[in-house]
């Protein structure tokens, strides 16, 4: 399984593509096909059955996924950033840390 930068929770910004510059909250990853889901981003419209959430059926709007590759975590202080990893000293734990601002990622 490999690690990735992002994970579930995450505030995220598009860095390229069709939605570049809109920001969201990461709300699913896919390790496998490394894309994940962004709450307001990339919405598709899909056909419905109808169902007990959606008596109707008919013509739904839903997020699809971005890669991961477009994406980047937003730090405390707003600004889009990149990634590392480090022991934390006192747990002895990976911990993620952003590269502009030092601060760690929670």
């Amino acid at each position: 399984m490999t690690k990735l930068h992002i994970k579930k929770g995450d505030n995220v910004v598009v860095i390229s593509g069709d939605h570049k510059g809109e920001k969201g909250k990461v709300m699913s990853v896919n390790v496998e096909k490394q894309n994940a889901i962004v709450e307001g981003v990339n919405f598709v419209s899909k056909h419905a059955r109808p169902n007990t959430e959606n008596p109707k059926g008919g013509i739904v709007q839903k997020e699809a996924g971005v890669h991961i590759s477009n994406l980047k975590v937003v730090d405390g202080k707003g600004k889009a950033t990149r990634v590392g990893r480090k022991t934390d000293e006192k747990t002895g734990k990976s911990v993620r840390y952003s590269k502009k601002t030092g601060e760690v990622i929670k």
